[in-house]
């Protein structure tokens, strides 16, 4: 089980980016939660196995169809056994 801290820059928000992560973090089976910032970023907290965190991370450099991501600021956190993924 790990835990991970993204902020994703570019243009993310109104483009469909959260509704998008929480797909692709549900399908990984990865509990946390997505959420618009006032200074235009995304932030995204990802908990779960390895290989499911590291699959919403690359899809977070990646976006939805409508975005552009320029940058992804990732940082480890300890676990703390989230469950569900939630659009904030």
């Amino acid at each position: 089980m790990i835990r991970r801290h993204a902020v994703v820059h570019g243009r993310v928000q109104g483009v469909s980016f959260r509704a998008r992560c929480a797909e692709t973090a549900t399908a990984a089976g990865v509990a946390g939660w997505v959420a618009n910032q006032p200074d235009g970023t995304v932030e995204v907290l990802l908990e779960g196995e390895q290989a499911g965190v590291s699959q919403v991370l690359a899809w977070c450099h990646e976006g939805s169809e409508q975005s552009h991501v320029t940058g992804v600021d990732v940082s480890e956190e300890p676990p703390e056994g989230l469950s569900g993924f939630e659009q904030r």
